[in-house]
């Protein structure tokens, strides 16, 4: 898109939280591929990199060959897959190795990845990049059922604006090809000397983000856990600020996992979903001690532990998520005759 499409975009978006929501049957679609058959998102990320290559071995992490973390993803996919609603890989090691190697089981949705992993600028104006040779279109053509975007956003970076520009952009594509937007954004501090942004800067910051990122076509928000759980235990400030993203979100949300121990994720579930949200694409929690295992202890641990944690996860989500078809009230009411002559105008 060129700057004045984006613009122009920027501009025809700025009302639509408060416009009736509406949604194309290609991207209901997708989300059905997704989803539970009620409406919750059960879904498994996987499109971890750098992280990744530092868990298979924290002493030489550039020592992990494409082989390895290749095998690691369509091992954990295959058993993943048998339980999830819906799986996240990236285009480098994951989504066509696992189609490919056949480790995507049916029923599973599949999302990709769209951005280079990492970000170039100054701490505290991080700037994301769309990974070079990549694209909505791409991702669409080889048969993926999402788009995901990560993005690094502070609504008072001096690059705020840009960022938004971005989720703009990815938002326009993703409406071309009728492909369900899911959105990532990830809080930073802009102070260099402060590592983790506190729980009352993070409260505001996630819903701010919500706020305002969520109208430029979004369809999925994977947002953050809003409070920093280390120092903030009273898990009514909790559900009071998950229900604060609830509130300004313009799209339905589920929360990402963010590296914490599944007992600690589980609880952020139970609140999230009590209080608005959709479910979870949950990463780390569910398989980070896989990469510690090899053979078949790797095999047990995923076909066992992984899974059962991916079904009390399914269990919360599934009494107290939010169906993400309640945003969209007009939903099934019917299809006219020709509704196909209009389609994709």
């Amino acid at each position: 898109m060129t700057e004045p499409q984006v613009k122009n975009r920027l501009k025809s978006v700025a009302g639509e939280k408060n416009m009736a929501k509406s949604i194309t049957i290609g991207k209901v679609r997708r989300l059905q591929q997704c989803s539970t058959p009620g409406g919750k998102l059960v879904m498994f990320a996987l499109d971890h990199r750098g992280n990744l290559q530092r868990a298979l071995n924290p002493g030489d992490p550039q020592s992990v060959t494409y082989e390895q973390m290749v095998s690691f993803k369509v091992e954990v996919a295959a058993a993943m897959s048998l339980v999830a609603s819906g799986i996240l890989l990236d285009p480098q090691f994951g989504a066509a190795q696992a189609i490919s190697a056949g480790a995507i089981h049916s029923g599973c949705g599949l999302l990709v990845a769209l951005e280079k992993t990492g970000y170039t600028g100054d701490p505290t104006a991080r700037q994301s990049q769309i990974l070079p040779g990549w694209s909505v279109e791409k991702i669409c053509r080889m048969g993926a059922d999402g788009v995901k975007l990560l993005i690094y956003y502070h609504p008072d970076a001096p690059n705020a604006a840009e960022q938004e520009d971005l989720v703009a952009e990815v938002g326009e594509y993703c409406r071309q090809y009728d492909m369900p937007f899911f959105l990532e954004p990830l809080s930073f501090s802009l102070d260099p000397a402060v590592k983790k942004v506190a729980t009352a800067e993070k409260r505001i910051v996630v819903t701010e983000t919500a706020r305002r990122l969520t109208p430029f076509g979004v369809d999925i928000l994977k947002a953050e856990f809003p409070v920093n759980i280390d120092d903030e235990k009273d898990e009514s400030v909790w559900a009071q600020a998950c229900a604060a993203v609830s509130e300004a979100a313009a799209c339905p949300w589920i929360i990402l996992s963010a590296g914490v121990s599944f007992e600690e994720f589980e609880r952020q579930t139970f609140v999230a979903c009590r209080n608005g949200a959709s479910g979870v694409l949950a990463g780390r929690a569910v398989w980070a001690e896989a990469a510690d295992l090899a053979g078949a202890a790797r095999q047990e641990f995923l076909q066992t532990i992984a899974v059962e944690r991916m079904k009390r996860l399914t269990k919360v989500i599934e009494a107290y998520g939010r169906a993400w078809t309640d945003f969209y009230p007009d939903l099934g009411r019917g299809v006219s005759q020709e509704w196909y002559k209009k389609y994709g105008q």
